[in-house]
């Protein structure tokens, strides 16, 4: 499987609705601390947002609800590996990314069969508090043997300006948050990612 080198993840089908046009190929949305029908909405709205523009659309965490909605992709954290039903995520036919962040957690993961593994924080974030330290450009390379042949996706701290170096050190996607969310110009911004990512298309 190939994953798109821009990985946008974004919190709300707003953000998906102002941004996927511009060219997104690749989005999570990661809705935190909001009620199920609300979540449920949302998921729909994205899903018909990402299937006018061939944009692949990833649920983070509500693998009830992707189902349900008959999503195609979804991202869970260590915390919700734990807790998912596996067998019927792979039931309904759902694609799967883990998150890790050390190597009990990527021994975890790659128990669970996913489809793509991401590593972070790479550099320091300020998106949420991590009891990690920043992972580093050569922790990078390292988790590119261990997950070989599976995609892996570099996430914490990207921008534009970092975009190459997690590329060198094998990271196949590099996921953002903050640095397009909140910039200035949000649509710029994506619009420069778009562009300086396209040489690993």
């Amino acid at each position: 499987m190939k994953l798109d080198p821009f990985y946008l993840i974004v919190d709300s089908a707003q953000w998906i609705e102002r941004l996927v046009p511009l060219g997104v190929k690749l989005v999570q949305l990661r809705i935190k601390d909001r009620n199920e029908e609300d979540i449920r909405h949302q998921i729909r709205v994205a899903r018909t947002v990402c299937s006018a523009h061939a944009c692949q659309l990833i649920v983070n965490d509500y693998w009830q609800l992707a189902i349900e909605e008959a999503c195609d992709f979804i991202h869970l954290g260590q915390e919700d590996l734990a807790e998912a039903d596996l067998a019927a995520i792979r039931a309904a036919g759902l694609k799967l990314g883990v998150s890790t962040h050390d190597e009990a957690e990527l021994a975890k993961a790659l128990a669970a069969e996913p489809d793509y593994v991401a590593l972070g924080p790479i550099y320091p974030t300020i998106l949420k508090k991590m009891k990690w330290a920043p992972q580093g450009l050569e922790r990078l390379s390292w988790w590119r043997e261990r997950v070989h042949p599976l995609p892996l996706v570099a996430i914490g701290g990207l921008n534009t300006e970092r975009i190459e170096g997690v590329f060198a050190h094998g990271a196949d996607s590099a996921a953002v948050v903050t640095d397009i969310t909140l910039n200035a110009d949000p649509e710029g911004r994506t619009r420069e990612w778009i562009r300086k990512t396209e040489a690993w298309r």
